[in-house]
């Protein structure tokens, strides 16, 4: 391990709870209150930018992402979905797949924006109540890639 990866900390810990993992890369669920189905897909190797991939790796790793967002806008049923993939911070690639509505907190910022409203409670309880059917769907739909 280089020293750029033992101070990475998608190197170093999952990033998420870890929801499905292949030998190329995993998706995690992220711990976020306010964003319940918010999901990272991330490349297994230090990798900090999507050119660094062969054609073939970028066709995986974005048939990873595009699963997960379809199976976030069957399940949960968000009014958008974000994608991002930033790395500044955490320069291993890796995407954020984001569930958004009209009542979250920063719509219609971005999730890192300045808040913008409050989300009722039972609004988010109900999106919370989604999770134990969004993950076997996307364990099932990430299996079949």
């Amino acid at each position: 391990m280089t020293a750029e990866q033992a101070r990475c900390e998608l190197c170093e810990g999952d990033g998420g709870e870890v929801l499905f993992s292949t030998a190329k890369f995993r998706v995690v669920l992220v711990d976020d209150d306010q964003y319940p189905g918010f999901c990272r897909v991330i490349w297994r190797d230090h990798v900090k930018e999507m050119t660094d991939l062969s054609v073939d790796e970028r066709a995986i790793f974005m048939c990873a992402v595009w699963s997960v967002e379809s199976t976030i806008r069957t399940v949960m049923q968000p009014e958008k979905i974000n994608l991002a993939c930033f790395g500044n911070m955490t320069p291993h690639l890796h995407w954020h797949v984001i569930p958004r509505y009209l009542d979250d907190a920063h719509f219609p910022q971005p999730v890192w924006g300045s808040v913008q409203q409050t989300t009722s409670p039972e609004a988010l309880t109900a999106r919370r109540a989604l999770l134990s059917v969004l993950v076997p769907a996307l364990q099932t739909a990430l299996a079949q890639l």
